[in-house]
């Protein structure tokens, strides 16, 4: 708690926000209260353990190592726009990778600017996406952000919250209808550069299966509790191998029966059931 202390005295705010990378805890939200404050997992060890397993294992997927190297460098340059990385992220719900990505570059083709994706008919948008699945709810979403965004600050764009306090930037993606907890710790880790831990369903599974959280928690707990528990500088490494992990392994998912599982698997079946531990 010190170093966060010592480390909100600076007076220069940029440097204040390249100096987050490495602070341990939750970022701007202390005064959020603990959701299982007795649970003492995961220890800063045992992140430091997974992260440096699951990267020997998988390594960061090349999709997101140029947002590690931006982490890593305390570039200030994204590799895109936040409003990019906020469309983008809209278009990932409920679909995989490979599709959300072909609804991206398909919208980006179809539409020259956002102004354009604006003033352009549902139909029109829904078509673009549509690969991607749930067209129609997503096109809602994101000509929705635009609408609000334009009559809030008179042009589309989202620079203005790299500026901001990372409670302001979630008060500010907040006001967006459609725009959930996930979503804004996406935004914040890969294009705000922030300390954050987006909790996905792959990540909750885990978490629950080796006892990273009490069986009780759902989603929004689990991001409360691995916000507050896994150091900042381990975050952006351990969400991405979490999910990737995740997303390739068939054995350490709760929906699985992971616990019955690990009963018979070989100790190598899947790295992360040695940190496995009943929850409470």
């Amino acid at each position: 708690m010190e170093k966060r202390r010592k480390r909100k005295q600076k007076v220069d705010p940029e440097a204040e926000r390249k100096s987050k990378s490495v602070r341990v805890g939750p970022t701007e939200t202390e005064n959020v209260k603990a959701p299982f404050p007795s649970h003492t997992r995961p220890t800063p060890q045992e992140c430091q353990g997974v992260r440096d397993t699951l990267l020997a294992l998988h390594a960061i997927p090349p999709e997101l190592a140029k947002y590690r190297k931006a982490q890593l460098t305390n570039h200030t340059d994204t590799p895109e726009t936040v409003l990019d990385g906020l469309v983008r992220t809209v278009l990932s719900q409920n679909t995989t990778d490979a599709n959300s990505q072909r609804a991206f570059a398909s919208l980006k083709s179809s539409f020259p600017t956002w102004e354009h994706v604006l003033g352009a008919e549902s139909k029109d948008v829904e078509n673009a996406i549509r690969c991607g699945g749930l067209a129609p709810t997503k096109a809602s979403c994101i000509k929705n952000v635009l609408r609000c965004l334009l009559e809030r600050r008179g042009k589309l764009c989202l620079e203005y919250l790299r500026d901001l306090s990372v409670d302001e930037i979630k008060a500010e993606l907040s006001l967006f209808k459609g725009i959930g907890p996930k979503t804004v710790a996406c935004v914040l880790m890969f294009n705000l550069e922030r300390d954050d831990f987006p909790v996905d369903t792959h990540i909750f599974e885990i978490a629950k299966t080796i006892g990273w959280v009490p069986a009780v928690a759902d989603r929004n707990k689990t991001y409360l509790h691995l916000n507050q528990r896994i150091p900042n500088e381990l975050k952006f490494d351990l969400n991405c191998l979490l999910f990737t992990h995740g997303k390739l392994c068939n054995k350490c998912s709760s929906k699985r029966g992971a616990n019955q599982q690990r009963k018979k698997c070989n100790d190598n079946s899947c790295p992360l059931l040695n940190y496995y531990e009943e929850s409470v």
